[in-house]
């Protein structure tokens, strides 16, 4: 059980990575709005009812014009995904240097195709997953509290007051409603996320 909730985990960072890195494509969006959620009231279940309920009525061209509006724009989008903005006030700052060390120090480096710096809110998410991946959660957990708790309450908020946001207010739910769980999992189990808490989702992969 305790694999299959870390594998569960690793997906949901890497949805989070794909749905923050591009807008989503039809077959993201059919495979989202038929999730089996489990049945509760909290604030992952919220989460994954909502993000379905708005893949179901999402349109692949509006997705790409909001996403365009939102992360890109015309010298900057509405949402800025980047931790050193979040933390300082300014890209490629102290904190993305911080970042870069840690990196190195866990064997890890930005691939050449990627042009965005490291401190991207889809490559941390890319990070954690490998990390629950290869099993080192003492890693994840200093990698997680460092890099991604400073900040990413700021970052869900961003997107969901964004003016051209409709469908990524759903996405920055389920982010928040995620990393939440995450934070709390690593402060009552210092050495582990391998937590009681429920995802509230059956299944995330296609596998």
């Amino acid at each position: 059980m305790d694999n299959e909730n870390n594998q569960l985990r690793s997906d949901i960072y890497l949805l989070i990575s794909t749905l923050c890195r591009s807008a989503p494509e039809r077959e993201l969006l059919d495979f989202l709005s038929t999730l089996e959620i489990e049945s509760g009231i909290n604030q992952m279940t919220s989460a994954w009812q909502g993000l379905a309920a708005a893949a179901k009525v999402a349109e692949v061209s509006a997705l790409q014009d909001e996403y365009q509006d939102l992360f890109i724009g015309i010298g900057k989008g509405e949402v800025i995904p980047f931790a050193s903005w979040h933390l300082t006030g300014s890209l490629m700052d102290k904190p993305l240097a911080a970042l870069r060390n840690d990196l190195g120090l866990l064997g890890l480096e930005r691939e050449e195709s990627v042009k965005e710096p490291e401190d991207h809110i889809s490559a941390v998410c890319e990070v954690l997953a490998h990390l629950i991946d290869q099993q080192k959660e003492q890693e994840a957990k200093a990698f997680f509290n460092h890099h991604l708790s400073p900040w990413y309450t700021d970052l869900c908020r961003q997107i969901e007051t964004a003016p051209s946001a409709q469908f990524y207010p759903s996405v920055a739910a389920l982010m928040q409603a995620f990393f939440d769980v995450e934070q709390v999992s690593y402060a009552q189990n210092p050495g582990t996320t391998q937590t009681k808490m429920k995802i509230d989702v059956k299944n995330i992969t296609t596998k």
